[in-house]
């Protein structure tokens, strides 16, 4: 049961920046949390600050225990075109091109027309038929694509990304697709990435044709742009009306058409994967935020998954039926994801009982948040800020350091586990900080669910509480896989050991896929370590383990 939906504490508490999507709003109300008011609550009384735009620095700075945020800093490495390509070029660089072959060949304009005029001028001169699509850098919903195959056709006015069109797409009745991927990153030091079950299918509501490059209804599966076609409400083979699927569905029509797609959702992972590992060394560690991304996945007529863009903020807008089914259980999981506590809900009643006074982001010498200095512990009796405790400067958001120096005063994830209502709760916390001589705080741990999901089969936990939960909600855990790839993703990423792990599960499922191989397989000869990794993608995940006994 999550922590606001007991029946002994008071509801947890959210606050929407304006323009943030009323389905987040809907569900949070369901489960019965409150919403933040600036004239009824005080500053910083809030459990989760949700907004589709990026958080200031002073957001990350300020951030208290109880506190969660849906942003990560800095995540505009993977989330604007001209970054990625950037990341992507030089991680195939620097790994070859075997490992990062998942994205089409793409240039920066301006900067690199003339590297873009010398392989178009090549391409034309050998007679190969070529297509490209321009995209601005830092637009999204389709705003500003067109495609061309002659150079003549070309013009910009801003930064724009020229990219190799996949010009041989995967067809359902004649109509071109890709797949919305959700996932959920909880943190960047060590790498935790989710992927989610449900996804949407997304398609051009006209058929495609390489004949009209102009048609945009023809190429571009953006919903913001196909809903005002002529041909969304009327009904198209297979396709129906509208211009959505769930994943679900989508799953049944490659069942119905006899494709093995084991395979391809693991391509799919690695793709997310190597994507995320690209920017990972480059954002800062800040505890208790996480990222909702949205990756576009085409696929071709070879079952060759290819990565379009990774999406910030993607839309949670309620257009159609299908968007109902996979958003309002998308959101559910993330706050599930976000792993509060009933200590959380006491907000600043419980950081005032245990004497914490410090926010909890160890940059600079901070004061404590101003509603806390007005607060009153007796009589006319006010906290001094000269009695506070702050923590030494830090330049970076690097959490593994600092928390090696914080005390926890907060109850730890076993004392919590068994509470039985706010008052022990209190009564813990209490004793616990009279046995410290420490003020500072940890922040309590995200990567521990404290409750068991419906859907998952036991919901698998390793003894060792450190690792991520195998599954919350429709939630996969897709990396870390294996104790070699959870070592590897702490403190500073090893990207080399983690491309070649990643490349080594791939060539051994590849080889388990099939019914002979998979036949031979005896599960007395699997060795199973802290790791039950799911395979993400199948209606019901298996355990990576069933394939290879090495993974």
């Amino acid at each position: 049961m999550a922590a606001g939906e007991h029946e002994n504490v008071s509801p947890l508490v959210f606050r929407l920046h304006e323009g943030s999507p009323p389905v987040v709003r809907e569900v949070l109300l369901e489960r019965g949390w409150e919403e933040y008011d600036e004239q009824e609550h005080e500053e910083g009384d809030w459990n989760l600050y949700w907004r589709t735009s990026a958080f200031r620095n002073s957001d990350y700075e300020n951030i208290l225990p109880w506190q969660r945020m849906n942003h990560h800093p800095k995540t505009i490495h993977i989330t604007r075109k001209d970054c990625l390509t950037r990341h992507l070029r030089r991680m195939k660089s620097a790994y070859g091109t075997s490992a990062y072959d998942f994205s089409p060949p793409a240039f920066i304009l301006p900067n690199e027309y003339t590297k873009f005029l010398g392989v178009y001028t090549r391409n034309r001169t050998s007679g190969k038929s070529q297509y490209w699509i321009c995209k601005p850098v830092d637009l999204s919903r389709g705003r500003g694509i067109f495609l061309f195959d002659d150079i003549k056709d070309l013009a910009y006015d801003s930064p724009v990304i020229v990219q190799k069109y996949i010009s041989d797409p995967l067809l359902i009745s004649g109509y071109k697709f890709d797949l919305r991927i959700y996932v959920c990153v909880k943190s960047f030091s060590p790498l935790v990435i989710y992927m989610h079950q449900e996804g949407l299918v997304r398609f051009g509501t006209e058929k495609y044709s390489l004949a009209s490059l102009d048609n945009l209804y023809s190429h571009l599966t953006n919903t913001s742009i196909n809903k005002f076609g002529l041909c969304y409400t009327a009904y198209k083979e297979q396709v129906g009306r509208g211009c959505k699927w769930t994943m679900s569905k989508f799953r049944c029509f490659l069942h119905n058409q006899g494709v093995n797609d084991l395979l391809l959702w693991n391509k799919i992972s690695n793709i997310v994967t190597l994507t995320l590992l690209t920017a990972a060394p480059s954002i800062p560690s800040s505890p208790n935020c996480l990222e909702l991304l949205g990756f576009d996945i085409l696929i071709d007529t070879s079952f060759k998954p290819w990565l379009l863009e990774v999406n910030y903020s993607p839309a949670l807008s309620l257009d159609c039926p299908a968007d109902v089914t996979v958003k309002k259980g998308l959101i559910n999981d993330i706050i599930d994801l976000m792993n509060y506590k009933m200590i959380d809900s006491f907000r600043h009643k419980g950081y005032l009982r245990t004497r914490y006074m410090r926010p909890c982001c160890p940059r600079h010498y901070l004061r404590p948040p101003a509603f806390l200095l007005h607060k009153t512990t007796g009589p006319n009796k006010s906290i001094s800020s000269n009695s506070i405790r702050v923590c030494p400067r830090k330049e970076t958001y690097n959490t593994h350091t600092y928390h090696k120096q914080l005390v926890d005063v907060f109850l730890n994830d076993e004392e919590i586990d068994n509470e039985e209502s706010d008052l022990t709760a209190l009564s813990q916390v209490r004793q616990t900080s009279r046995k410290l001589a420490s003020t500072a705080c940890k922040l309590p741990s995200l990567h521990v669910q404290n409750h068991k999901s419906p859907t998952a089969p036991s919901n698998r936990q390793s003894k060792d509480r450190c690792i991520p939960p195998f599954r919350v909600g429709d939630f996969i855990l897709t990396f870390p896989f294996n104790e070699v790839t959870w070592k590897a993703s702490r403190d500073e990423v090893d990207v080399k050991t983690v491309v070649h792990e990643v490349h080594k599960l791939t060539s051994r499922l590849a080889s388990s896929f099939s019914d002979k191989e998979r036949t031979k397989m005896d599960k007395r000869d699997v060795v199973r370590d802290r790791f039950e990794a799911l395979l993400w993608g199948p209606k019901n995940p298996p355990l990576l383990s069933e394939f290879s006994s090495e993974c």
